[in-house]
């Protein structure tokens, strides 16, 4: 396999750490990072937030001093706010890669034409793509996308050919449509047709990577030139070992022991405590990490429930002291699905937005939230 090229950034191996909100934050990434390399990117932040200096926002975009490409993704609907926003990014060296979002399929972002609804509407993502990257400087930009609204709205060949005509450096595409959500099967045929469509920039391939032998059967049959993880990573951190070692040719895999998954969580959850600067902010921001870790492993629901509760890492560690250290990894079960799973009865989306795909006009302001998330 070769290098991921961004610009003048180079990844090896080509994998990327998809942004999720609540999820990528400086701990996860440092947890993925001590893994294997790769790309590891910040959660999804919105370009007005960004450039209002939003506080919270700019708590989100804090990287650790040792991670080498600090990658940031950024959400904006109007092609102003997106280029100021990467040019305050770029100017102030805030990142070193921006990606842009355009595969979102939560209502509160489609009902306002972002997210995964926009690349219908084919002039405005032009104008932001270019925006975005005439304000990069050397900075180099790419979009993460979805396949369409739904299989009568398919809008991904498009917007490859617009991304490479405005320079984007990269097109990544998760092969599912805004209406299913994370439901159903990620259409892995769809990622083959990007990448015999767009040759002159880097496909990567997003949707149902559960192990890194998903990864290789992704590449090997579309001939994407790399991989965006997603969910396949969450309470399974070690992922990113076992992608370096698959790149690397290597059929060895981590399998932790159910101590080895007890002293993951308790690393995670005190980075945590460092980051937030706050033990019970962050042992509840754990508490949503408990069931991933543990998928699969033979643990009491009372205790589930108990670790699933804790108020103090003194209470989380207690119950982490209470599984069966010597349990093995459970081989066949844990690279499944998790996190959300269904798929949605329609996609809500602005009064109209289906009339005309090539309509300039620009959303409301009420598309770009007061703060981040996504």
């Amino acid at each position: 396999m070769e290098s991921l090229k961004l610009g003048s950034l180079e990844v090896w191996p080509p994998v990327v750490l998809a942004p999720m909100a609540g999820i990528t934050n400086a701990p996860f990434r440092t947890l993925c990072r001590e893994q294997g390399g790769g790309l590891f990117v910040c959660e999804m932040i919105t370009t007005r937030a960004l450039v209002e200096r939003n506080a919270k926002t700019l708590k989100m975009i804090r990287f650790a001093p040792e991670e080498k490409f600090r990658s940031i993704q950024l959400y904006g609907v109007d092609p102003v706010t997106v280029g100021r926003a990467v040019r305050m990014v770029a100017e102030e060296g805030l990142a070193d890669h921006v990606d842009l979002n355009f595969g979102c399929p939560v209502p509160k972002v489609t009902r306002r034409g972002g997210g995964s609804a926009l690349p219908y509407k084919r002039n405005l993502l032009r104008a932001i793509l270019r925006e975005a990257v005439r304000n990069a400087g050397t900075l180099p930009v790419t979009m993460k996308m979805r396949k369409g609204i739904d299989d009568d709205h398919l809008t991904y060949l498009d917007a490859g050919r617009i991304a490479v005509e405005e320079g984007i450096a990269a097109v990544a595409l998760h092969g599912r449509t805004a209406i299913q959500h994370y439901g159903g099967t990620a259409d892995w045929e769809a990622i083959a047709r990007l990448k015999e469509a767009v040759t002159e920039i880097p496909v990567l391939g997003n949707g149902d990577i559960w192990s890194a032998d998903d990864a290789l059967r992704m590449m090997e049959s579309t001939g994407c030139d790399g991989v965006v993880v997603g969910r396949g990573c969450l309470g399974r951190p070690w992922l990113f070992r076992d992608l370096a070692a698959v790149c690397e040719g290597s059929a060895e895999r981590a399998r932790p022991s159910l101590g080895e998954v007890a002293a993951t969580m308790d690393r995670h959850a005190t980075l945590l405590a460092e980051s937030f600067g706050s033990e019970q902010h962050a042992v509840a921001d754990f508490r949503k990490h408990v069931g991933w870790y543990l998928k699969g492993f033979v643990a009491g629901a009372d205790l589930r429930r108990r670790l699933a509760t804790s108020n103090t890492l003194a209470e989380l560690r207690g119950g982490l002291a209470e599984l069966d250290a010597a349990q093995p990894w459970p081989d066949g079960v844990t690279d499944t699905p998790r996190g959300k799973t269904h798929a949605r009865d329609r996609v809500h989306l602005p009064a109209g937005w289906l009339d005309d795909p090539y309509d300039l006009a620009v959303p409301c302001a009420d598309a770009e939230l007061d703060t981040s998330g996504g």
